[in-house]
């Protein structure tokens, strides 16, 4: 949850920042001085704080990979191969169902043997 909240908040961040075209009416004197960030702007802080979400973002994602690679490791077992031999005694124990009156008639339609090699005319 803290990851989704890091980056919707970093989005959230580089969407309200300004592009660089937006600060050439400041460079020659438009009132930017009065503002709350100084007369450099909110440029430098956004990108401050635009940072450390990045870095949170990332510092979490890793932390959620490292995570999810550990769980994994936890619950598999020590070889794939061990995982098949289980799968297969699994199927044969398993008893074979008896066909159903549907199957039969399917099986009965059938056609094997040499018929099946002729076309159908």
């Amino acid at each position: 949850m803290l990851h989704v909240v890091f980056a919707v908040a970093l989005i959230g961040l580089i969407l309200i920042q300004q592009g660089k075209g937006a600060a050439a009416g400041s460079a020659f004197g438009a009132g930017a001085s009065g503002t709350v960030f100084g007369s450099k702007g909110a440029g430098s802080f956004m990108l401050k704080i635009t940072a450390f979400f990045g870095l949170l973002f990332f510092v979490t994602s890793l932390l959620l990979t490292h995570m999810a690679t550990s769980q994994k490791h936890t619950t598999q077992k020590d070889s794939l191969l061990d995982n098949v031999a289980a799968l297969s005694k699994a199927q044969h124990k398993q008893t074979k169902t008896p066909s159903t009156g549907a199957q039969k008639a399917i099986d009965a339609l059938s056609v094997t043997g040499p018929a099946a090699d002729k076309p159908v005319k």
